[in-house]
């Protein structure tokens, strides 16, 4: 294989994913993203790239270079899940994805796509990946819906890449997200309140059928959504939407313990309010359906969330350091 094209390559995933993509041993790797964030760019510090393209002149990039490229990553995203901009959301995430679609198609390059869990709102239909079920989403937030959005276009169209994935993150979690502020991990964010003042502060629960704590996420170790996009990459298998979370459901609780232990801490859990502005869009309940991508020969087994937070606290948060 040639060359790779990463958007959104100075991003959380992004980075993680060229750092594997060298170990791996693919040499020629294209990297587009908007790289006016500092702080994000020490996400690309010593990692192996041929070329840096501003995403804004990618297309014209494509269009002399489209030869040379055998694939085509596309995490670039507007991924604040607060925007209330839908011109902003409708520019980066639809229109944008779209352009990087219709040239994948012309030049018959297979691409992958980040897609979202924030797609399945409340989980009313379930989480289950199928295509049948994507006209009828209903996302909580202007995010969600411009990533439901592009999806159901996807399936609309006639013309395809020679193969396509879109991959529906659940909540990812892992090193290279310090230039993430709020929309950083839960880990992320009880590490530093440990840190500070000992104590990890979660949202109380507003629902009768959960404990405070007890609200229920499927946490996804970055290192395990990179061995699946890896394998995407290398196999080419059946196209088509795919969920990518642990198919595992943990609580907070037991997040924030693990958080404790990773860090040799007296466990101190505090429970606040949920803010009223969010209360009625808060998910208590997310749960990949996995058996899609194992029906098309995915077994690497997903780390539990303790042996994640405990790679990811001891030797990442800790020594502050990047993957």
């Amino acid at each position: 294989m040639n060359t790779i094209v990463i958007t959104g390559s100075a991003g959380f995933i992004g980075s993680c994913l060229l750092q594997r993509l060298k170990e791996e041993g693919y040499s020629k790797i294209i990297v587009v993203d908007d790289f006016s964030n500092a702080i994000k760019m020490k996400n690309l510090e010593n990692k192996p790239y041929i070329e840096k393209i501003n995403r804004n002149e990618f297309f014209l990039w494509i269009e002399k270079n489209y030869s040379s490229i055998d694939f085509i990553v596309h995490i670039g995203a507007r991924t604040d899940t607060t925007e209330t901009n839908w011109d902003v959301l409708n520019e980066l995430n639809l229109t944008y994805s779209k352009k990087i679609w219709q040239q994948a198609v012309r030049y018959r390059i297979p691409i992958i796509y980040a897609s979202s869990a924030a797609t399945y709102g409340l989980g009313e239909h379930g989480y289950k990946d199928n295509h049948e079920i994507i006209e009828q989403l209903q996302p909580l937030n202007l995010y969600g819906i411009s990533k439901n959005e592009f999806d159901k276009w996807v399936l609309q169209q006639k013309e395809r890449p020679p193969f396509w994935a879109g991959l529906k993150f659940f909540n990812v979690y892992g090193p290279n997200e310090y230039h993430k502020n709020r929309m950083a991990s839960v880990i992320f964010h009880a590490y530093h309140q440990i840190n500070k003042s000992g104590k990890v502060k979660l949202f109380r629960s507003h629902n009768k059928n959960y404990k405070d704590g007890e609200q229920l996420r499927d946490f996804v170790y970055v290192k395990d959504v990179i061995n699946a996009i890896v394998f995407l990459i290398k196999n080419q298998p059946s196209s088509g939407i795919y969920n990518l979370g642990t198919g595992q459901a943990r609580t907070f609780n037991d997040l924030a313990i693990a958080v404790f232990k990773a860090m040799n801490k007296k466990i101190t859990i505090e429970y606040i309010d949920t803010p009223i502005d969010i209360r009625d869009k808060y998910q208590y309940f997310t749960e990949a359906d996995m058996n899609k991508l194992r029906g098309i020969g995915y077994d690497t087994p997903f780390s539990s969330l303790e042996d994640g937070i405990t790679d990811y606290v001891k030797n990442y948060l800790i020594p502050n350091k990047y993957l």
